[in-house]
């Protein structure tokens, strides 16, 4: 049995230490979204699903010893396709379906050691199963399992913390190749036990012990249980990445948390207690519910413990379920390629059905409703019943209620933020939206966009107003005084990194270039046919569709006055835009007396040491420009701002202006911090208030 353990433990290890290397490398070529994240999970999912059809079909329809060939052969060819680093030719152009090109370059580049390492555990089982007979092999998949999830917590920490990518990359290529070493051993155990019994073609329906008269319903819940899990695995990490950052951290948890509610539950049948995580899940998603109205106000470790708990409770259920229908293990094969279906499916609904049925991420709350529908379907077919104060109480009624509860909370809640919304779109890159506000009132009537819970510009309806700088680009806020006090006062060159509805045109002028780089294909149409910043700017206007920063490693130096960074995905950390390879990138497009401004404003993070360390690597001047309205009579439209300007300029950071708003936010004293696109942790800024 050691022999099988091990490879199945390795295995699944390899196959989810993959996951957040591969992301990370292509992460900063499509701009940081968790769109990324959430793709690369629907070509895990369903890779993982194309492994379990092979380890089933084969143990099925071919003997022993053929099973053994086929395999040893598919080892090696995947051998030959080492390593998995994708080269420079896969960076996308801006013009392409970030879907099918990350879909695509997952193929090419890690397609065939994926498949072989997603058929591990149902194979390896199998094997076990013709050359053990009578001995269980389920807690083998507890214990590919625990695989997976130390693979997953070993990344962030000790992995991604020690290696840079080619090391961890390389590191992973000689773990595959000892993973083919013992999975080989295997194939000769099997191949030397040679077992007599023919492949596997029984036509007998496998059916659970809980529920023999309803083959049907135990491979619908199979194919349900799974799927609903998945969806609230990658609706959970949207809403956290979404809000926060699209780093291999906050992929990790709720992914290692979904695995060790398999472990949990595949180790020992007691471990799930229906009644338990029943009552367990009404107060998780009644947070879940206040979460959503008060998300603004809550700290991000709150944010993380609601979302992370609820999907564990869920996770729980749906897999302590699943257990229970388990069938006996001459189908486990079946039974894993079911389960296998499932998590595709529901990575499917949550990628690629999700954005055109949806405009929000309202996956989360209808995953949600699903897991309580199916425990309501479960606890009604049963008759579950619990006893209180000596007397039997049927619990799906109550479950019922509970759901009905559930969805018109979820309809309530969706209809009160669609109050006022002008247009509503959904992509990869994210969810826009144009609201409308005070209408009534023609002095403070607006339009604002808002890219997923920020806001991203405030245009003023008034014809009269309607060049005026709002939100944190105001006259008052840092970019608005680097702007207005710059040397040079026409024939400026202006890189904007970040398109919003194009506030920043308010400051052109006669003979000025802004050239804007926006990834989000949405953002120019809508900036141009709600807002009118674009229109009415007085300088030429250059919008480049991309990410800002591929764009410019492509582009010859453009000569820059000044280089804005304002590119957000949510309320999310640009982290690609923030590392030392992106700010040499920058300072090759940057005249000499040139500026960097780099807006910092942030619910849960303080950015300001790593713009430190950037000015201590390049030997530039940083100043620390903060505005806030409070104790002013200031107008709602602006808002509280908090920009770092960069520069080797010292004369214009001397500047009057410049001076007194900097003395009058003098920066906390802080140590640098400098980020690479190897290692950039967000643990140093986080915990930091300002």
């Amino acid at each position: 049995m050691f022999a099988y353990a091990l490879t199945i433990f390795l295995g699944a290890f390899l196959l989810f230490q993959v996951q957040p290397l591969i992301g990370k490398y292509i992460l900063p070529w499509f701009g940081g979204s968790p769109g990324v994240w959430t793709t690369c999970m629907l070509f895990f999912q369903v890779l993982l699903l194309g492994g379990y059809a092979y380890a089933h079909f084969t143990t099925r329809f071919f003997k022993a010893r053929i099973q053994a060939i086929i395999h040893v052969i598919l080892l090696l060819v995947a051998l030959l396709l080492l390593p998995i680093t994708p080269s420079d030719s896969w960076k996308p152009r801006g013009d392409g379906n970030p879907v099918t090109e990350i879909l695509l370059l997952l193929t090419v580049c890690l397609g065939l050691p994926y498949f072989i390492l997603s058929s591990t555990g149902p194979l390896m089982q199998q094997w076990f199963s013709r050359t053990n007979p009578g001995v269980s092999p389920y807690r083998l998949y507890a214990l590919s399992n625990v695989g997976s999830l130390l693979a997953l917590v070993s990344y962030p920490f000790v992995i991604e913390a020690n290696f840079t990518r080619l090391a961890q990359a390389s590191l992973w290529a000689w773990g595959f190749g000892a993973f083919a070493a013992f999975c080989a051993f295997c194939a000769w155990t099997l191949w030397k036990a040679n077992p007599k019994e023919e492949p596997l073609r029984s036509a007998e329906k496998p059916v659970s012990s809980d529920d023999q008269k309803s083959p049907n319903f135990v491979w619908l819940l199979w194919l349900l249980l799974p799927a609903c899990a998945s969806v609230l695995l990658l609706a959970t990490t949207n809403k956290i990445t979404q809000d926060i950052a699209a780093i291999p951290f906050l992929w990790v948890l709720p992914l290692s948390l979904y695995l060790l509610t398999f472990v949990v539950c595949f180790d020992n049948p007691a471990w799930y207690s229906r009644r338990l995580f029943g009552m367990l899940l009404i107060p998780a998603l009644g947070l879940v519910c206040a979460m959503a109205n008060r998300a603004y106000d809550q700290s991000i470790f709150v944010q993380i413990g609601v979302y992370s708990g609820t999907l564990f409770v869920c996770g729980m259920i749906c897999h302590g379920e699943l257990y229970r229908l388990k069938p006996p293990p001459a189908y486990l094969t079946s039974f894993y390629l079911i389960i296998a279906a499932g998590g595709a499916a529901g990575g499917s609904l949550v990628a690629v059905v999700a954005p055109l049925v949806f405009d929000t991420y309202a996956e989360l709350g209808w995953g949600l409703v699903l897991t309580c529908v199916l425990l309501v379907w479960i606890h009604a077919r049963e008759g579950s019943a619990w006893r209180f104060r000596n007397r039997q109480w049927q619990l799906w009624p109550m479950l019922a209620a509970g759901v009905l509860l559930l969805a018109a909370l979820l309809w309530l809640q969706d209809r009160a933020g669609r109050a006022g919304v002008l247009l509503s779109v959904r992509n990869f890159y994210g969810t826009l939206k144009v609201v409308e506000m005070f209408k009534g009132n023609p002095r403070a009537h607006n339009y604002q966009m808002h890219h997923g819970s920020i806001g991203h510009g405030i245009q003023l309806r008034d014809a009269a107003m309607a060049d005026t700088p709002t939100t944190y680009f105001h006259e008052q806020s840092g970019v608005g005084l680097a702007l207005t006090h710059f040397p040079r006062e026409t024939n400026r060159r202006i890189g904007v990194v970040g398109l919003g509805i194009g506030t920043l045109c308010a400051y052109g002028r006669p003979g000025d270039v802004f050239r804007f780089y926006e990834i989000h294909p949405a953002v120019e149409p809508l900036a141009r046919s709600h807002f009118s910043y674009l229109e009415r700017c007085k300088a030429e206007v250059e919008v480049v569709l991309g990410d800002g920063r591929l764009s410019l490693e492509r582009e010859t130096s453009q000569q820059f006055d000044i280089l804005i960074l304002d590119a957000f995905s949510g309320g999310a950390v640009p982290v690609h835009l923030l590392t030392k390879e992106a700010f040499e990138t920058y300072l090759r497009h940057l005249k000499p007396d040139g500026f960097i401004a780099v807006n910092i404003i942030n619910r849960h993070l303080d950015l300001y040491p790593v713009l430190l360390g950037a000015s201590v690597s390049f030997d530039l001047e940083v100043v620390h420009l903060e505005w806030n309205e409070a104790g002013w009579p200031w107008p709602p439209w602006m808002g509280h701002a908090r920009w770092a300007l960069l520069t080797r300029n010292q004369g214009f950071l001397h500047a009057t202006r410049i001076r007194i708003a900097a003395a009058a936010s003098p920066a906390p004293n802080q140590i640098p911090l400098e980020w690479t696109d190897d290692h950039a942790s967000l643990w140093n800024v986080l915990l930091r208030p300002w």
